[in-house]
């Protein structure tokens, strides 16, 4: 049994099917004698962070989530727009990671472009944002929405969205991305799939920051 706290992955949505596919996602990282990786729910949370104003009130609720938390070894923020990870970290001294940031910045050590998928267009200019916060917006090769009307929550599930993924992939890997981050959480169930058929790296961005956490927690 480990006696280090549990790394706890936050999903900022209502869904708990995106959270099980949180645990699905991760539950290789599991082992004997590690830290527990712990993925919870924010059942107060909308379907999905989409807008500006989700992310908001998503850095809230997160934010009280955490200080009600301090057992945890590390946090993990499961929504690519990193929903109050300025707050959060001026709340704890454990490791806060974003999966946004441990997405990207793993693509970086795979690729000298990177790509990025997101659920929708209106998601794009807020993760460009965040980009030139890292400094890296200069290797991004583009990012590309899903077509058609896919929530969250469908987004890991389902030939639909597969197939949307698959498309805009394929866009990407045109554009000279060497790797591709999927950008949401509730992608992960594509995420093998995609890489076998794109013939490039798929990174799911909540597997690498928990990645991150375990490397930070274990040394």
């Amino acid at each position: 049994m480990s006696t280090i706290g549990p790394i706890l992955v936050i999903n900022p949505n209502s869904s708990e099917s995106v959270t099980e596919g949180l645990r699905e996602a991760v539950a290789g990282m599991q082992f004997p004698g590690g830290p527990l990786i712990e993925c919870v729910t924010i059942k107060e949370g909308p379907p999905g962070v989409v807008t500006q104003r989700h992310v908001d009130e998503a850095s809230l609720r997160t934010a009280d989530l955490i200080e009600s938390r301090p057992d945890a070894s590390a946090y993990v923020l499961a929504c690519y727009s990193q929903p109050g990870i300025d707050l959060a970290r001026s709340i704890t001294t454990k490791p806060v990671y974003g999966i946004q940031d441990s997405g990207v910045l793993s693509a970086l050590a795979l690729a000298d472009l990177f790509g990025v998928i997101a659920v929708a267009e209106g998601s794009i200019p807020r993760h460009l944002r965040n980009l030139r916060r890292l400094g890296v917006d200069g290797r991004l090769a583009g990012e590309v929405a899903l077509e058609g009307s896919i929530s969250v929550a469908e987004s890991g599930h389902g030939e639909e969205s597969y197939s949307a993924l698959l498309k805009a992939g394929t866009k990407l890997r045109q554009m000279g991305a060497g790797a591709v981050v999927l950008g949401c959480a509730g992608m992960s169930g594509h995420r093998r799939r995609l890489e076998k058929e794109l013939g490039i790296r798929v990174i799911d961005p909540t597997q690498a920051a928990v990645a991150m956490a375990l490397g930070a927690v274990l040394t």
